[in-house]
């Protein structure tokens, strides 16, 4: 008998990257863009793989890169309206633990005999709620607030 996987269960690296990143964008109180190697240093990321994640946040708008001497990147949208949620989303994919509970990238499950009365499906389905709701109700500006008066920012 086989493993089933379907993602992994843990934050990947890259979304972890991706998050530390955009705490030092949002605890910049004016806005101004921050250069890249900054942003890495700052937060202990690789320059070239920061890069790639930026690139990544920058096609949907959570980011905006700005050219010329005093370029760099900065929040596509302010702090408060990007949640957890929507990074996660864009860097590890779908929240669901299955691809049959998944809002954004349903399929069904290969090995499945009925989704209606599936007891797996069922407990999935909460998990994946209970993860949005916490997921989605937390912002970048939220979890920098709490980061500065912890003076980790």
């Amino acid at each position: 008998m086989g493993i089933i996987v379907y993602g992994e269960a843990m934050l990947s690296q890259k979304s972890h990257y991706a998050l530390r990143a955009l705490l030092i964008l949002a605890a910049r109180a004016d806005g101004q863009p921050i250069q890249i190697a900054e942003i890495a240093d700052s937060a202990n990321i690789p320059k070239k793989f920061l890069e790639q994640i930026l690139l990544e946040l920058k096609k949907p708008g959570i980011v905006r890169s700005h050219r010329g001497r005093s370029g760099g990147y900065s929040l596509g949208r302010p702090a408060k309206d990007i949640s957890f949620a929507d990074v996660l989303r864009v860097t590890d994919g779908p929240l669901a633990l299955t691809p049959c509970v998944s809002v954004m990238a349903y399929r069904k499950c290969d090995d499945c005999f009925d989704e209606a009365v599936c007891g797996i499906r069922k407990v999935m389905a909460l998990a994946r709620d209970a993860t949005a709701d916490v997921l989605e109700s937390r912002s970048l500006a939220s979890a920098a607030i709490q980061m500065r008066r912890a003076g980790a920012l």
